[in-house]
């Protein structure tokens, strides 16, 4: 974390105490820093090396001995991030400042802004300078004294912690990440709907996958590289790429099923009363023309010709070799059209079923996708958490700065 801070300091040095009177009302002197007695406060969790502070400023000499420094710095700290509900997620760093060199009997440390020594404050960092920042709120930024033991030293060495609770904006990952991982969460579902003889199934399938990897790259470059956790919106993608993946397998099956014919399959009794009867009923399903087609069938059966098996042996088989050949040429095709039509019906049967399965599955993974999503998403304690962020004044789209005040007395 990189943190742009004023560093306010004040002790007392009896060394440095006039009496104005003796000279000319003088109160106060500005004097460069270096030439002065400082305490080495420093932070101790520091990622970058530099433990100064950015430029050594003059130091403030009032006629009673008080000491005012207060340089600006910049600070890149280290704080674990915990990306479990990213982007939802509310990070706590904190900054540990204490002397390096002197211990607690030669320097004390207790926080400016309250007039007697206390344990902790619940606001430690003033905030009136703040910039407000485009990507974080900050919740909450106490300040605790702390007392420390070291195993190296004998003495008891002070430090203040300021401990800065902040919670990451969500608009932009939301408009960004979530509502298109959702968008394409919810395309899966439209696989089904789609009709298999359009033959652009297995092809959206496909798309939705290559469209979910290149939202896995996105996000890999976007929160930082950790192995404790996966963060929410890789869960959200993992179980989506899991859908997509089943869809793909269900698809194939159904282009399956749905192109079976009498010379390949045989449709089993169970599956027959399964799939065209209970489950349309379940699903409420109705298959249109079943009844017209039945009628028509049965006519056409009555019409075929087998009327002319009767009517010839009404009239006692009186027919010449020509007629008879002519009598079983028309039997012959009566028999390969009802064949045909037999076969026309078990591949409509075939087909019916397959649209059965999109149907089942259409609301199997509508459910699985509308329950998935509020079910990961929805664990994220951020969107339960309405705490307001603190208010400063600043300018929007600058970066952080805001105010640490140490009081050091040595």
């Amino acid at each position: 974390m990189t943190t742009n801070v004023w560093l306010t300091q004040e002790w007392y040095d009896h060394k440095l105490q006039w009496k104005p009177e003796a000279y000319g009302g003088v109160d106060r002197l500005y004097v460069p820093s270096d030439e002065i007695w400082l305490p080495d406060i420093v932070l101790y969790n520091n990622a970058d090396g530099n433990y100064e502070v950015t430029l050594m400023t003059k130091a403030t000499l009032f006629a009673n001995g008080t000491v005012h420094w207060e340089p600006p710095a910049i600070y890149k700290s280290s704080c674990p991030i915990n990306v479990e509900f990213f982007p939802f997620d509310e990070q706590l760093c904190t900054l540990k400042f204490g002397s390096w060199t002197y211990d607690g009997l030669q320097v004390d440390l207790d926080h400016l802004s309250v007039p007697e020594p206390v344990e902790r404050i619940e606001e430690g960092i003033d905030l009136q300078d703040f910039y407000r920042s485009v990507e974080w709120d900050i919740l909450t930024v106490p300040a605790k004294k702390n007392e420390k033991k070291y195993p190296c030293c004998a003495e008891i060495y002070p430090d203040i912690t300021f401990n800065i609770t902040i919670r990451r904006k969500t608009l932009f990952h939301t408009v960004n990440l979530i509502i298109p991982c959702v968008a394409i969460s919810f395309l899966t579902v439209l696989v089904f709907y789609l009709p298999s003889d359009s033959g652009e199934k297995i092809a959206l399938c496909i798309s939705i996958l290559l469209s979910l990897t290149v939202f896995f790259l996105l996000l890999a470059e976007i929160i930082p590289p950790t192995s404790l956790v996966v963060p929410l919106i890789g869960k959200y993608l993992l179980f989506t790429m899991i859908l997509v993946t089943l869809s793909i397998i269900v698809t194939v099956i159904v282009l399956n099923v749905h192109f079976r014919s009498p010379s390949t399959h045989t449709m089993s009794p169970w599956v027959r009363k399964v799939f065209l009867n209970i489950l349309p009923r379940l699903l409420m399903m109705e298959r249109p023309n079943m009844e017209r087609d039945r009628l028509r069938a049965a006519v056409y059966r009555t019409c075929n010709g087998f009327e002319t098996i009767d009517f010839s042996q009404e009239i006692g088989g009186e027919f010449t070799p020509e007629v008879r050949q002519a009598i079983d040429g028309v039997r012959y095709i009566a028999e390969h059209l009802q064949r045909e039509d037999e076969a026309s019906n078990i591949k409509e049967d075939w087909k019916y079923v397959a649209l059965v399965l999109d149907r089942l599955f259409l609301w199997i993974f509508t459910t699985a996708c509308v329950v998935g999503t509020f079910g990961i998403i929805l664990q994220a304690p951020a969107l339960y958490d309405r705490s307001r962020p603190l208010k400063a004044a600043g300018i929007e789209g600058k970066s952080t700065e805001f105010d640490e005040i140490i009081k050091s007395t040595g």
